[in-house]
């Protein structure tokens, strides 16, 4: 019994899997050769449990702020707008049961935040780094980064207490979609917000430009806005393929402009809002590509530290050849290169190395122990590709509980002539639907339902799981199912009651709720708790009673 746990942590979803790895192959290497001190951070579990993230970049008054009230539907605590620079910090809009700020000091002490890293920035940043949560149904999903309105002039040189291209790289490197923001009417790249874009150098496919506020300018005027925009960007985004770029106006405002503009901005900012509803499908496949980037590097820093360690001498002199090793530093990299066929690539910056290395001690690092690198070896080889086969259909599938979040946006940009879908037909009663009240003041059970006893960090998790399923109009077959079920290694009789709890409707198939409730049922039932012979109020999902 004492192994079943971490098996099962592991099927859950692709990040409690990559978190188990990580927390039992990975990290110990990266402490023994120090890798949070040459590179980023060492990971916590809050790390792979962080909601995918969305970046938003721009000059000041490019529609930043407006841009993540426009997705909300309301404001947020913390948010100004207007047309001088209004936002002067970073503001991370996450989910919450009450509206509320948090400071900066207090998110990077937070374990259960995945901003621990940030404390490498000081005071100087954290002082204008602030959490906003509200109570919205797109923050369950996602976790939206306002920035300061990148400066110009001499503005830019002033008042920062810290590198804002450093804390952006950052924040970068952690994001699954980073927005740029232009003007229509304002299309110069400072030299801050040129620094600032060319950070973003190894995250090239995360970026997408919205080119906002394009209503307010004539036909004429927006194609040679958008060349213009073209040109700007090609001197800064050093790469062979064009940024997909984003025409529209994101406020809550009506659309203006000729009919043909209009269906042209209805066209193009419904296509952003499908590229945002698949960032959470997306998030499991970035969070397995992230880690076996890191994975490599480790495995290079830990191959290089041991090279050095064995060059050292035993005894005397090792102050004189540390300096000398490190002063022909490239010329070792060469020789682990060729002595372990490690791709050039995931070699780190001689420089950044030289430097870092130069306030440690070589003799005091460990031997390299071949026993841990062959388990690194066996994470890329074999573990990953495992844990990837049992969720074959990660981000095949649009994002339904994203889409519901933004059904208010989606009727923004419906055309006035086309007709919204219809509604779904409401089926048979359920099982746990309440009685009709009948008394002129209403039923006093209605008033009282309990709460759902599934915890929505659970329903979280379950959901990721069911959307790999490949569900087709909501609903994932028994035969889609069962191989999920039959992980927890129950009898097939347990199992067999565990979907006859959760089959609510009776339908032969599960929706998310229910699926919910088999994940539960079975979880409980493998941990040695009985099974209810009937499903008690507390799980039923609120969508069924």
């Amino acid at each position: 019994m004492g192994k079943k746990e971490p098996i099962a942590e592991i099927f859950e979803s692709v990040s409690d899997g990559l978190k188990q790895l990580y927390r039992t192959r990975i990290r110990p290497v990266e402490e023994a050769f120090r890798f949070g001190e040459f590179y980023s951070p060492l990971l916590n579990d809050s790390d792979f449990d962080a909601k995918p993230m969305v970046l938003l970049l721009g000059q000041y008054s490019v529609g930043k702020t407006s841009f993540i009230k426009y997705l909300l539907g309301r404001d947020f605590p913390g948010a100004h707008i207007g047309p001088e620079p209004t936002t002067d910090r970073f503001i991370a809009v996450m989910h919450g049961q009450e509206d509320k700020t948090t400071p900066g000091n207090a998110l990077a002490v937070s374990a259960n935040m995945p901003f621990r890293g940030l404390e490498m920035f000081g005071n100087g940043f954290l002082n204008k780094f602030q959490g906003s949560q509200l109570d919205s149904p797109l923050l369950q999903h996602v976790t939206l980064i306002d920035t300061p309105g990148v400066l110009s002039g001499e503005k830019q040189r002033i008042g920062r207490t810290y590198s804002f291209t450093e804390v952006c790289a950052w924040f970068a490197a952690r994001a699954d979609v980073i927005l740029l923001l232009f003007d229509a009417h304002k299309l110069d790249i400072s030299d801050e917000f040129k620094d600032a874009i060319e950070a973003l150098k190894g995250h090239d496919d995360k970026i997408r430009v919205v080119l906002n506020k394009a209503d307010a300018v004539d036909a004429q005027k927006l194609l040679r806005i958008y060349g213009a925009l073209m040109w700007s960007l090609g001197k800064v985004v050093k790469t062979p393929e064009c940024v997909r770029v984003y025409i529209g106006s994101f406020w809550d405002q009506p659309l203006q402009g000729s009919q043909w503009s209009r269906e042209l901005f209805e066209a193009e900012m419904k296509d952003l809002l499908t590229d945002l509803k698949n960032v959470p499908k997306n998030a499991a496949v970035r969070k397995v590509n992230e880690l076996v980037k890191r994975v490599r590097l480790a495995k290079a820093h830990a191959y290089i530290v041991g090279h050095l360690k064995k060059e050292m001498p035993s005894m005397f002199g090792k102050d004189k050849t540390q300096t000398k090793l490190l002063n022909n530093l490239e010329d070792h990299f060469l020789k682990v290169h060729r002595t372990t066929q490690l791709p050039v690539g995931d070699f780190p910056d001689v420089q950044k190395f030289r430097q870092v290395m130069e306030a440690h001690e070589l003799s005091k690092f460990p031997k390299l122990d071949s026993k841990a690198i062959e388990a690194m070896d066996s994470v890329l080889a074999k573990e990953i590709p495992k844990l990837m086969a049992q969720f074959p259909q990660e981000g095949a599938q649009p994002g339904s509980a994203v889409g519901q979040a933004l059904t208010h946006v989606q009727q923004h940009v419906t055309p006035a002539a086309a007709a919204l879908p219809p509604p779904q037909a409401v089926g048979p009663p359920l099982t746990y639907q309440p009685p009709a009240a009948t008394s002129p003041w209403g039923d006093q059970s209605l008033q009282a339902s309990p709460p759902w006893a599934i915890e929505q960090q659970d329903k979280l998790k379950y959901d990721e799981v069911f959307a790999t399923l490949g569900p087709t109009g909501g609903f994932a077959s028994g035969q889609a199912v069962r191989p999920i079920l039959e992980r927890s290694g129950l009898a097939v009789d347990v199992l067999r009651q565990v979907w006859n709890l959760s089959d609510i409707d009776r339908d032969g198939s599960l929706d998310q709720d229910e699926f919910a409730v088999a994940m539960h049922l079975t979880r409980e039932c493998a941990s040695g708790r009985p099974l209810p012979t009937v499903l008690p109020q507390t799980l039923v999902p609120p969508s069924k009673r």
